[in-house]
């Protein structure tokens, strides 16, 4: 017996950079929630930060994923063309992405209802970890959750520029080592993926 599902329809945007932080932005136009972005910050040390944008989406993302600190501050992302400008609290991003890889084509071809199939991630999991090392489409979401993705598109991150505490944090790099918020990582090659993710609730958590 399957337990509530809830989808999360948007983006998820990873970075490295030169300082050896790592960020995954999340923004999502439709949500159970409502439209919302937040933000995952990885310090070169390990420690893990969550931007939310209000403690209900806070609680939630916290109960999904891991994390050291947690704080509610407000997200805003803005999109114009290929420019996206995250401001979260004490971060400032800015993302450029480039053109569109055979794989991301490949992608937008997936259709909403597959995307949204839990038969499907796991189709894709293995494909996923042999041509992106750390990235998982399907596995568990903190206590009596299981968590799922269907990517429906691809872009390569170009040039980002990002300042957090007052401090620039250098060039764009690889996301590596990976992030360890939950089962999987970003692609280590910085990224904006189009993603449908749905999040499974076991009935006894209900």
């Amino acid at each position: 017996m399957t337990g509530e599902r809830l989808r999360f329809d948007g983006w998820i945007a990873g970075v490295g950079t030169a300082s050896g932080t790592r960020l995954v932005v999340g923004h999502w136009p439709r949500s159970p929630f409502g439209a919302f972005s937040d933000v995952m910050v990885e310090y070169p040390d390990g420690v893990r930060v969550l931007l939310a944008p209000s403690r209900r989406i806070a609680d939630f993302v916290a109960a999904t994923y891991r994390f050291d600190r947690i704080e509610v501050v407000p997200v805003i992302v803005t999109v114009a063309d290929d420019i996206w400008l995250v401001e979260a609290g004490p971060l400032r991003l800015r993302l450029r992405t480039g053109r569109r890889s055979a794989l991301g084509l490949l992608l937008s071809a997936v259709p909403a209802p597959l995307a949204r199939s839990p038969l499907w991630a796991a189709l894709c999991d293995g494909p996923a970890r042999l041509l992106m090392p750390g990235v998982r489409t399907l596995g568990r979401a903190g206590p009596g959750r299981r968590e799922w993705y269907g990517a429906r598109g691809l872009r390569p991150v170009v040039a980002a520029d990002a300042v957090l505490d007052g401090a620039g944090l250098g060039r764009l790099a690889p996301l590596d080592p990976p992030v360890a918020f939950g089962f999987g990582s970003a692609p280590r090659r910085p990224s904006l993926v189009r993603v449908t993710t749905t999040v499974e609730l076991s009935t006894a958590g209900r």
